[in-house]
């Protein structure tokens, strides 16, 4: 049996494992992002050598990519105006003050820390892990104890910031001499990556989800299909930016901004009574697609890692997901009416997931100077919030809860008891991870 096919077994006995024990494991520490991860660390090159970059680097790249551009798709897709405003500042704040916060914080913390990148490389750390990924810390945020108020702000974070994100990453990689971007020249890659791929993520998005509903109409798309169909939209709306040497995530994350628009805004009879579902067939394969991405992650990109660690690697880890989280999201909520803890419990839930993992990855493919190092800090820092915000969701959340409880009971009119309006369909944590009910 090939190498090839011994990956794939081993992957596949790896979720099938996961699945037989999935509900008894989702009300402990032991999250399926920390399986995931320790299963890729045995199967890597560290232990047993089944899963190898060097023999499996297509593959394995066209899986982080295909999953990336599913997860913003998907994310961008169940996105409504009011999930911005809801509850009048969270969402936006976290967004527009803390996320531009974080990205600087990580920069200029990198700085002393990482001598051996350029200044361009230091930004590229600091945008790669500004991203959060709340399937990490998916208790942190599902558990009903906690107000909706914090819940929906940090659900909504983790759905958008990713895709925000890109503009920054395209644009520091494009000022490193030697990479793709940067031969397009400054001009090149705005018109290219930011406004074409921009304009045609709209077109794909936009046209699709008109089409979709134009057919459902008339009674032609089955539902299945229509699932399908939305898988489509996302993979036509990548390779367009692709193939115009635009940014091919850009575009998949503002066709599904498009696409859901679409989707609302010529709504059928039918689904005035009934939510739609569009989206569960890409949900539910963007979570397996990230689990095994976390697999994948730990073999090719965490095992080396951590044979070369080294104390300034750590400390900016363990900084990254203190400081430069943490700050920002105080500086923001300045002034919110907040409490202390609330603050407390958005600011540390901000784990690092998927995005960076992906954005790393493409930052190796460019073969920079640092990106050896860059690689090393985002593993060990992606590493980290796995098992810190993994063992810390459930306990926090509970004890968090409490004092909610305890507080409101006791305090008419706590900015935390604001309403949240929920919109139908919103499930960024994805089926794979949700509780059931």
């Amino acid at each position: 049996m090939s190498s090839g096919a011994w990956t794939i077994v081993a992957v596949a006995g790896v979720a099938a494992a996961y699945a037989l024990v999935s509900r008894r494991l989702s009300s402990t520490p032991l999250s399926s992002a920390i399986v995931f991860v320790g299963a890729g660390i045995f199967l890597g090159p560290a232990v047993l050598d089944i899963v190898d970059w060097e023999h499996d680097a297509e593959p394995i790249t066209v899986l982080l990519e295909a999953t990336l551009t599913l997860v913003l798709f998907t994310d961008a897709m169940t996105v409504r105006r009011r999930d911005i405003t809801a509850g009048g500042f969270l969402p936006g704040r976290l967004l527009g003050i803390g996320l531009p916060l974080s990205i600087g914080a990580g920069w200029l913390l990198a700085w002393p820390l990482l001598p051996g990148l350029t200044m361009w490389e230091l930004a590229l750390v600091g945008a790669i892990l500004a991203p959060t990924d709340a399937a990490l810390g998916k208790t942190a945020i599902s558990n009903p104890r906690v107000p909706a108020l914090v819940r929906h702000g940090l659900n909504v974070e983790s759905g958008l910031n990713d895709g925000m994100v890109l503009p920054f990453f395209v644009l520091f990689l494009a000022a490193i001499p030697g990479t793709h971007y940067a031969e397009e020249g400054a001009a090149g890659v705005f018109w290219r990556a930011l406004v074409l791929s921009t304009a045609l993520g709209l077109l794909a998005g936009g046209l699709g989800g008109r089409l979709l509903q134009w057919s459902r109409a008339k009674g032609w798309v089955t539902r299945e299909w229509r699932q399908v169909y939305a898988l489509a939209v996302a993979a036509a709306a990548y390779e367009l930016g692709v193939v115009t040497d635009g940014s091919g995530f850009i575009a998949a994350w503002v066709a599904g901004f498009a696409f859901g628009f679409a989707l609302r805004r010529y709504r059928t009879g039918s689904e005035k009574e009934h939510p739609d579902h569009t989206s569960d067939f890409a949900e539910n394969l963007g979570g397996l697609l990230a689990s095994i991405s976390l697999l994948v992650f730990g073999a090719v990109l965490l095992g080396p890692a951590l044979e070369n660690l080294s104390w300034q690697i750590v400390l900016y880890a363990v900084l990254s997901l203190t400081v430069v989280r943490m700050l920002p999201v105080l500086l923001s909520l300045v002034g919110s009416g907040l409490r202390a803890p609330t603050v407390a419990y958005i600011g540390w839930f901000g784990p690092r997931g998927l995005a960076s993992v992906v954005l790393a990855l493409l930052v190796a493919e460019e073969h920079i100077p640092g990106a050896e190092l860059l690689g090393r800090v985002v593993a060990i820092t992606v590493a980290l919030s796995v098992l810190l915000h993994g063992v810390s969701a459930v306990a926090l959340a509970e004890r968090y809860g409490r004092w909610y409880e305890k507080v409101a009971a006791a305090t008419p009119g706590l900015r935390e008891t604001a309403h949240v309006p929920e919109s139908p369909g919103r499930r960024r944590l994805g089926s794979l991870d949700r509780p059931e009910t």
